[in-house]
């Protein structure tokens, strides 16, 4: 039987360093821009204690969970930042208090489902260390903007490899999502993770393939970079019209990060 234990507690551990750094910030440095337009660090703090939260509902509450989803189905481009500006403003040391609050509770029903359970979300039904990998994957991606917007430098981890393999699995979602049909085949998908090994998904043989370091397709997948800014590599017309349009997250794609080149 898969021991989900190591997921648990890479999710534990993603969260907590990003916990250290709002920690040590002043209740003005809250305030700071991030990347993600409109969004402060509080913004990104208080979205990741939303996500939370409904994960939670999810695990332990799907009558609840189901009202979640209604209210995504009934504003799809807004309730992200719905959910956001809930606790946004908070003052700093409650919205994190909140935050903490809610991750230990999740990290606990996590641990605590049944085995083989699984769980509903705003994509498929997930299990358990499926719905912590997607907790790490967002997570980390906006840890990555409350780090640039305080000018946090956050080396990769191991753990980019749950943001690296929800990002393969979800190539179909990508298309689907903007009204395309995926491709029939299977991509290759090779990267270089942080320490230099080889991570590998898909067929050996596979005509078609995706190859560059772990670190760039994850800012891909996360849509916190643009393609042109990454050293990615596609071979054949699907698998580069597949890193136009990769994201490793449900709902609509948004607009994405603009070249840094571009002065718009």
């Amino acid at each position: 039987m898969f021991d989900s234990t190591p997921v648990f507690d890479d999710l534990r551990e993603e969260s907590a360093e990003v916990d250290a750094i709002v920690a040590a910030l002043g209740p003005q440095e809250w305030a700071s821009p991030t990347p993600a337009p409109g969004w402060s660090v509080a913004h990104q703090v208080a979205h990741l204690a939303w996500t939370d939260r409904s994960a939670l509902l999810a695990v332990t509450d799907e009558a609840g969970f189901q009202a979640c989803v209604e209210k995504a189905l009934a504003s799809p481009e807004t309730f992200v930042d719905d959910g956001a500006r809930e606790d946004a403003g908070l003052p700093p040391a409650e919205l994190l208090t909140r935050w903490r609050a809610g991750r230990g509770a999740l990290d606990a029903a996590l641990r605590g489902a049944r085995p083989g359970a699984r769980f509903p979300w705003y994509g498929p039904p997930m299990a358990a260390a499926s719905l912590a990998t997607a907790r790490i994957m967002e997570t980390w991606a906006h840890g990555l903007d409350i780090a640039d917007a305080v000018g946090v430098v956050r080396p990769p981890s191991k753990r980019l490899r749950h943001v690296a393999r929800i990002g393969v699995r979800a190539r179909d979602h990508a298309f689907g999502v903007r009204g395309l049909t995926p491709p029939a085949e299977e991509f290759r998908v090779e990267l270089a993770g942080p320490g230099g090994e080889l991570w590998e998904y898909g067929p050996e043989g596979a005509g078609q393939r995706v190859t560059g370091p772990a670190l760039d397709f994850c800012l891909l997948v996360t849509r916190r970079a643009h393609r042109d800014d990454l050293a990615l590599h596609a071979d054949g017309p699907d698998a580069d019209r597949w890193l136009d349009i990769a994201q490793a997250f449900a709902g609509p794609p948004g607009a994405g990060r603009p070249p840094k080149g571009d002065a718009r």
